[in-house]
């Protein structure tokens, strides 16, 4: 029996975290290769710690693309981040480039060829989720997550709260009644800041941007609302902690509310299943629970390296459905090609759109009129629910 009433917990990191650091990084390498050649193949990953930046990985694309240039993009992408300090310096940090070209076993199984359609960058499952809990049709817990840290780096960003620097993390619990979410029981923020503050100086910082995130009379009692727990966070960033390309998957995704195949989507280009299927599947879920014909959507695909076509499509409505998830199933492979070519063109995702995906969630984020974010739009919406 699914339980009605219960607490849930979603995290979120900043663009200042160590392993967002290199999410940002790696996909600006992406659109950098994109941005010379749509059809470039990129799969690079990236280290930072105290100054130093490393990349390493396979790409092909444009000749003109040196390491002298990823170099200046990396650093470029750590200047935008906002991190000038002595442990990790946009500018100060060593630098090394071990990017090389791409295995020609990879390549022959994934380029078209003859009546070979282009088959999957590699073999997995992706799995794509909506649901009826916010406007954008995403877990509340994880939607509040994000928004709570992306105004936190707006506020810094724009000079509103100079006090506060890149690295933060947030958590948020909440209490569902009924299986709807309906107001926080804890609040967890941690927040570095410049030398000299408080932890109630930074408790007040932080707290009118968690109060205008969270719907009113939402907000958890007071001894359960967290602010750097720890104490002074003044150390940060890669200097506090080594930070690693693809080991925030879930703060990418569901935060935790829907499976998760286990592919990062950072550093590689739409040819990787990992990140264009997995878009796919949530762009297909998303426009199920638009549709109006169920209140929640899980999706998963699966492939195999060199494969074209999808091994399987499987979609589970969790008893809000008003429709047979078999005969959804065919329907929506009918309105979809789910070939990696196919994905690639329904979503244009071949153009230079990836850094901005690296930090605050790849789902629930508005489409933008360059293609960024086009898995969130409900185009399918109308030819789901006219099939029914």
């Amino acid at each position: 029996m699914t339980r009605k009433s219960y607490l849930f917990t979603s995290e979120s990191v900043s663009e200042g975290h160590p392993d967002k650091v290199c999410d940002r990084i790696s996909d600006a390498i992406v659109d950098t290769y994109l941005a010379a050649d749509p059809y470039s193949r990129v799969a690079v990953e990236s280290l930072t710690t105290t100054n130093r930046i490393v990349i390493a990985g396979e790409v092909r694309g444009s000749d003109k693309i040196t390491a002298s240039h990823l170099e200046e993009v990396a650093r470029a992408a750590v200047r935008e981040i906002g991190y000038e300090q002595d442990g990790f310096h946009w500018k100060k940090a060593a630098f090394e480039c071990y990017v090389h070209a791409q295995s020609a076993d990879i390549a022959q199984g994934v380029d078209s060829a003859g009546n070979k359609d282009e088959g999957a960058g590699d073999q997995g499952i992706m799995f794509g989720y909506a649901c009826r809990e916010t406007d954008v049709l995403m877990p509340a817990p994880i939607h509040y997550a994000h928004a709570i840290l992306r105004s936190l780096a707006e506020a810094r960003h724009s000079g509103a709260q100079p006090e506060l620097e890149p690295d933060a993390k947030s958590q948020v619990t909440l209490l569902y009644e009924n299986g709807k979410p309906v107001r926080a029981t804890s609040v967890v923020v941690s927040t570095q800041h410049r030398d000299g503050l408080t932890s109630e100086q930074v408790r007040e910082i932080v707290r009118p941007y968690v109060l205008d995130v969270l719907p009113e009379g939402w907000m958890c009692p007071e001894d359960e609302f967290y602010v750097n727990p720890t104490g002074k966070f003044v150390i940060g960033g890669p200097d506090g902690d080594t930070g690693l390309t693809g080991r925030k998957i879930i703060v990418d995704t569901y935060g935790g509310a829907a499976p998760h195949g286990g592919g990062a989507f950072s550093g590689k280009d739409p040819t990787k299943v990992d990140r264009s299927a997995a878009y796919a599947a949530r762009y297909l879920a998303k426009n199920v629970v638009a549709s109006g014909v169920a209140d929640r959507c899980t999706l998963q695909l699966a492939y195999a390296i060199g494969v074209s076509k999808p091994l399987a499509l499987y979609v589970d409505l969790h008893g809000t459905g008003q429709v047979d998830e078999s005969r959804l199933e065919k329907r929506l492979m009918e309105i979809m090609n789910l070939s990696p070519r196919g994905i690639r063109e329904h979503l244009h995702l071949n153009r230079p759109i990836y850094a901005r995906t690296a930090a605050y969630g790849h789902f629930g984020r508005e489409p933008e009129a360059d293609g960024g974010f086009s898995w969130e739009k409900t185009d399918l919406a109308d030819a789901i629910k006219s099939a029914f």
